[in-house]
């Protein structure tokens, strides 16, 4: 079982092919890339979230955020969560920032600061920190890359830290 429905390790396996060989794929054959996404896609039960998921995944990538923004919502209408949910939450932020909806993005990421944890916390992070920049909000953005930034610093953790807190908050 995956996040959103059941598919078996086949599948991933082959959307993870895909994936991996986007790097190789030039931009004048990108409708190549998601014609295969598609084709992957046709595998999966009809009202399967992973499907608007990876669709939107291959527009947003080929540089279509507007085509990939209502595949996001959709993949999260019905009902995709975890990794993949959060996935889908911060590629959804930054696609509406790049249609000019920032403020979308914001209120969509917000919540992510204060959920569970993992790998995707950065992202979650430098994706909001854009956000906010298109906002004019820079100073809480760049609040948010120090802080994201400490824990992976050699030396001087907790003065960065300090510092992004000092960003947004004079007293701390």
């Amino acid at each position: 079982m995956c996040e959103g429905g059941p598919v078996n390790q086949d599948w991933e396996d082959r959307v993870a092919a895909a994936w991996a060989s986007f790097d190789d794929c030039p931009q004048e054959r990108a409708h190549e890339f998601r014609a295969l996404i598609d084709a992957l896609v046709a595998e999966l039960p009809a009202d399967s979230p992973l499907g608007p998921f990876e669709r939107a995944c291959a527009w947003d990538s080929t540089g279509h955020s507007d085509k990939a923004v209502p595949l996001y919502r959709e993949a999260l209408a019905r009902g995709l969560t975890g990794y993949k949910g959060r996935r889908a939450r911060i590629q959804l932020s930054s696609s509406l920032r790049n249609i000019g909806r920032p403020e979308e993005g914001v209120k969509l990421l917000t919540p992510e600061l204060d959920g569970p944890s993992d790998e995707l916390d950065d992202a979650v992070r430098a994706t909001l920190a854009l956000c906010l920049s298109s906002l004019g909000r820079d100073r809480e953005g760049l609040s948010l890359v120090l802080g994201a930034l400490a824990p992976h610093l050699p030396r001087y953790q907790r003065s960065m830290a300090n510092y992004a807190r000092a960003l947004v908050d004079p007293e701390a």
